[in-house]
């Protein structure tokens, strides 16, 4: 992963005014969305608008535009707008590989990203996350909740199952993956929890519908400050026992091996890319 996506917020391609607020809010990414956002009578309008908003300033924020699908009036319009001029296009509903190859005969350089959103996408999401143009995936559990027939429990037990493949998938293949929207954005203690959960599993970020969501996404999925002082610990004692011909070391009562170095580094990795954002 060469940069953070630990806040991934929405913002609907259709507003003007909250195009240009993103540019001053500390999300890692935006997703300008032309698709569930825009009602049917303002998405032409709302692609000139996006359009125009690209060719000015986000800073360092990842610029990705869900587009509307290819099965729409608008969908094709919406890949030819975006071929160049964002730094991701996402599209909605991935169900298997072809859904990825129908874009890219349309977006020849910007890289892809999927939605995985259907039970069709969970199960397939090996071999979508295997496409030789797909760089990112993106959990969209509300409309995965609505095919599964799922209630909404805290522990998002309903949600497991999906969530794992993708994220094994996305591992699997090198891909980014964020998780779904948390839709109560006045419960702070909900997002964290959640956000913490996403964390726990190994999600890169998690997808935001409000602004106030972001500082507990960007808090929860960066390394902690005990995270970083450990990572330090355990490379500088692998490597002093490495220099004494040792294939282990032992930080904090624990064994770390060369796995735990590679995890340490990757903690470091992460941790100074987030600083180079904020800088």
């Amino acid at each position: 992963m060469t940069r953070p996506y630990r806040s991934v917020l929405y913002i609907p391609a259709a507003n003007a005014r909250a195009m240009d607020k993103a540019r001053t809010l500390p999300a890692d990414a935006i997703i300008f969305d032309l698709e569930d956002a825009v009602a049917p009578g303002e998405k032409p309008a709302a692609r000139e608008m996006l359009k125009q908003a690209l060719q000015t300033d986000y800073g360092a924020r990842a610029r990705i535009v869900r587009i509307n699908g290819l099965d729409t009036e608008w969908g094709q319009d919406d890949a030819r707008a975006f071929a160049s001029g964002a730094d991701a296009v996402l599209i909605p509903k991935v169900s298997r590989p072809e859904d990825l190859d129908r874009v890219a005969a349309l977006v020849s350089e910007t890289p892809l990203w999927a939605m995985m959103e259907t039970p069709a996408g969970m199960l397939n999401a090996g071999a979508i996350a295997a496409h030789p143009r797909l760089a990112g995936m993106v959990m969209g559990t509300n409309d995965l909740a609505k095919d599964l027939g799922s209630r909404f429990r805290p522990d998002r037990l309903p949600m497991m199952a999906g969530l794992g493949l993708c994220l094994l998938a996305a591992r699997a293949h090198g891909r980014v993956i964020v998780d779904g929207v948390y839709n109560a954005f006045k419960d702070d203690d909900g997002l964290r929890a959640e956000c913490e959960q996403g964390r726990d599993m190994g999600f890169d970020g998690k997808t935001l519908i409000h602004p106030a969501q972001v500082e507990i996404a960007n808090a929860v999925f960066a390394p902690s400050g005990d995270e970083i002082d450990l990572a330090r610990r355990q490379i500088e004692a692998f490597d002093a026992a490495s220099a004494q011909g040792k294939g282990v070391a032992v930080v904090d009562g624990r064994i770390v091996e060369n796995l735990h170095v590679a995890t340490a580094r990757g903690t470091l990795a992460k941790a100074e890319a987030i600083a180079r954002l904020a800088s």
